[in-house]
């Protein structure tokens, strides 16, 4: 991955590369790379890329898993159900009539929604070195390390 000087920070003669959260997570939320900002996340729909065509860092072992869908879930429901009542008290609908608005409102918001909040996950998990991407392949923090018997 290629970085440039106001991407890496000096510390003790180490380098250390700055990941800002908001930036990953905005960059992630557009579709594009959390690391270089100019290649793309994801080849289909909520399927990431294995890695970035620009930069080169991987994708593939991210772990956005259920979360993308619990917050758009989060989001549009709370829009929907704030939308459903403030339409109940401002006009006389029959429940066919809601039913008719609210649903393809509740279907296509949450359609539109999933690939940027995936993309943001991605990128809060890439800004915040996790799984994997620190450089060091995740473990369960149960396992203990193995002990030398002879010791």
């Amino acid at each position: 991955m290629k970085a440039t000087a106001t991407d890496m920070l000096q510390l003790g003669g180490a380098q250390k590369e700055e990941r800002p959260v908001g930036r990953s997570i905005k960059r992630g939320f557009l579709g594009s790379c959390p690391a270089c900002g100019s290649g793309r996340l994801f080849r289909s729909f909520i399927k990431s890329v294995d890695a970035c065509s620009a930069c080169g860092e991987r994708m593939d072992h991210h772990r956005a898993d259920d979360f993308p869908p619990y917050i758009v879930v989060t989001i549009v429901g709370h829009l929907v159900l704030g939308g459903y009542m403030m339409t109940d008290l401002v006009l006389p609908l029959s429940t066919w009539q809601h039913l008719a608005i609210w649903a393809p409102v509740t279907l296509a918001s949450s359609i539109g929604l999933l690939q940027p909040v995936k993309g943001a996950v991605i990128g809060l998990q890439w800004a915040l070195k996790m799984h994997g991407f620190g450089g060091e392949e995740d473990r369960p923090e149960d396992v203990l390390p193995k002990r030398d018997p002879s010791a």
